[in-house]
C-alpha cells in the first residue's frame, strides 16, 4: 500500500482480511447432503403446482424419440444431402421405426431390388 493506507495500483487487496484463515471444514456443514424427496412428497408438489396454475418451463421436444434398446451396437456414420436424411428421418418417423431399423430395411430392399443383376 502506498502513503496513507492507499493502494498504488502494484498491490492487490484482500477483501476477506484474516477471516478465511479460521475457518475450517466444519464450519461449512454437512456438504450439502439432502435426501431426495418422498413419491408422496413428489405428488404433493407437483398437485400444488397444478393448482396454481404453474406452468413448467421443460422444453417440449417437437422431434420424435428416436431411441430404444435394440441391440444395435455398431455406428455407421455417412454424409447424405439434407433432402436425403429428411426423407430418411420421415419415414422412420412414420412407421415408428428407429434409425437403424430403418437402414436395415432399406438394405434389404436395395439387395432385393440388386440381387438379380
Amino acid at each position: 500500500e502506498g502513503e496513507g493506507g492507499i493502494m498504488t495500483g502494484k498491490e492487490r487487496g484482500d477483501i476477506f482480511g484474516d477471516a478465511l484463515d479460521s475457518l475450517s471444514l466444519e464450519d461449512f456443514g454437512d456438504g450439502g447432503k439432502v435426501e431426495p424427496p418422498s413419491q408422496a412428497e413428489q405428488k404433493k408438489t407437483k398437485d400444488e403446482a397444478k393448482t396454481i396454475g404453474f406452468k413448467s418451463r421443460e422444453a417440449k421436444s417437437s422431434v420424435p424419440q428416436r431411441r430404444r434398446r435394440t441391440g444395435r451396437n455398431a455406428q455407421l456414420n455417412i454424409k447424405v444431402t439434407p433432402e436425403t436424411m429428411q426423407a430418411f428421418y420421415a419415414i422412420a418417423d412414420k412407421e415408428g421405426w428407429v434409425l437403424g431399423e430403418a437402414m436395415e430395411k432399406a438394405v434389404k430392399l436395395l439387395e432385393k431390388e440388386y440381387s438379380g443383376k
